[in-house]
């Protein structure tokens, strides 16, 4: 049985630097981004099943009904385990993309599942293939696990190729996992979608954190048809009491201020994505395909593997990214573009410094 994440450890300690490029996400926001004040906030309240007020911000904005959403608090990291573990058995079979986020596929394993792949192709620039996932969708198949947008590469998954995957699945009796995460970046404000469908087949896992910078309030939910979402919310009993209530309260002024912060959000990657372009785009030492949505690039190192580059990197130019191996393609790296602009492009030119 796995009962560690060698990712998240590495996430927690190791990827520190002067230039930091390992992180996923946007770079936090301020108190002051939120515009609170102090009747927005309170220490307890009514979340025995969910605070209500923020899950009428998620059925809201998503167009469910309130039944479908589970706020368990945690972020996306934990909604991704408790709804794992709510749709897992010891034993079962688990179809997962490859390359994949690191810490879904070890809890899986800590979960006891059975996890077989299929693959996303760096020469098909990371496209969502509905019929090789479907052939590797078996009769002993009980879930398909993806991410949309693709961690790590940011590649959008086709709607229709998603909607092909959930019919093989749904074929043999298994549902289909999507963590959306990162979809955030991929709609405007105005036009907020999910893969979420309340007939069960498709159950999916979002956050406030990488797109917003919204870390510190851990606002995380999944969607799922509601006797699954009771099950769910029962199973949290067991993991917990109720949520933070001040980071509840807090999150339900985050949902006020999308446009706001995703502004933010937009202008810091926009600017992070045009430097990475003009320093590493054309690069003879990287083979790459670069989205125009997402906080990540995930390119081929032409020499050497990622943990060498890493320890290259860190050593002699102070600046971090994340190891392909922990997505399971070890001449990868991931590079993060959610950070500040200036410190962002030093990171980038030592990147390029570093390659030679």
């Amino acid at each position: 049985m796995t009962l560690q994440s060698d990712y998240m450890h590495f996430a927690k300690f190791s990827a520190e630097a002067r230039y930091g490029l390992a992180s996923s996400g946007v770079m936090d926001a301020d108190l002051a981004d939120l515009g609170l004040q102090w009747s927005d906030l309170a220490l307890k309240g009514p979340n025995a099943s969910g605070y209500a007020p923020l899950m009428a911000c998620v059925s809201e904005r998503f167009g469910v009904e309130r039944s479908c959403v589970v706020m368990p608090g945690g972020g996306a990291s934990f909604a991704n385990h408790l709804a794992l573990a709510t749709l897992v058995r010891p034993g079962d079979e688990v179809l997962i993309e490859q390359p994949s986020y690191e810490l879904i596929t070890d809890t899986l394993a800590y979960l006891g599942a059975r996890t077989r792949r299929f693959e996303r192709r760096a020469d098909e620039a990371w496209a969502l293939d509905p019929a090789r996932a479907a052939a590797a969708i078996g009769p002993q198949t009980r879930l398909v696990v993806l991410t949309n947008l693709h961690n790590p590469s940011s590649a959008p998954a086709d709607e229709a190729a998603i909607a092909a995957i959930a019919e093989a699945a749904a074929g043999v009796g298994a549902r289909l996992f999507i963590d959306e995460t990162y979809r955030e970046l991929a709609f405007t404000p105005e036009a907020p979608v999910t893969g979420f469908r309340a007939d069960g087949t498709i159950v999916v896992t979002s956050s406030l954190t990488k797109g917003y910078g919204l870390s510190g309030l851990r606002c995380g939910w999944i969607l799922a048809e509601p006797e699954l979402a009771e099950r769910m919310r029962r199973l949290n009993d067991l993991y917990g009491v109720h949520p933070p209530h001040i980071a509840e309260r807090m999150a339900v002024v985050a949902f006020s201020r999308l446009p706001a912060l995703r502004a933010r959000a937009t202008a810091l990657i926009e600017e992070n994505r045009a430097a990475y372009r003009a320093i590493l785009g054309g690069h003879p030492k990287l083979e790459q395909t670069i989205f125009e949505a997402g906080t990540t690039v995930f390119p081929r190192l032409v020499d050497g593997d990622g943990d060498a580059f890493f320890e290259r990197l860190t050593a002699k130019f102070e600046t971090s990214v994340v190891p392909g191996r922990f997505f399971g393609l070890p001449d990868h790296i991931r590079i993060g573009l959610g950070g500040a602009p200036a410190p962002t492009r030093t990171g980038l030119e030592r990147v390029a410094a570093a390659l030679g």
